[in-house]
């Protein structure tokens, strides 16, 4: 298991364990995590999923393909740290990620 913090805009914390395989959006959904709405259910075709992901964890996530990056013009203050959580797979060596909620998700 990995354990996911989201952060939401406020500050407060929503710690969640995954298991490996599922995405960070998928935890997210099965612990009813406010601000990750997922309305196309993973498929890369919103941005309702989207996070900041904290510097510390960038590397271990990876940077988004082409797809991704694509959805992310529909998303709102998109910064350099930004995902969509649909596409992040976790894995043992995500065990801590920390991501922020935007605050146009709320």
């Amino acid at each position: 298991m990995a354990r996911i913090t989201f952060i939401q805009p406020d500050g407060t914390e929503n710690t969640v364990e995954a298991e490996p395989g599922m995405t960070v959006m998928e935890a997210a959904v099965k612990n009813s995590v406010r601000g990750i709405a997922a309305e196309c259910g993973g498929a890369c075709s919103c941005a309702t999923c989207h996070v900041y992901v904290e510097d510390d964890w960038r590397q271990a996530t990876g940077e988004p393909e082409a797809m991704e990056e694509d959805m992310l013009d529909f998303a709102f203050d998109v910064r350099p740290e930004s995902r969509l959580s649909c596409q992040i797979k976790v894995t043992s060596e995500l065990d801590g990620l920390r991501v922020r909620i935007p605050e146009k998700q709320f």
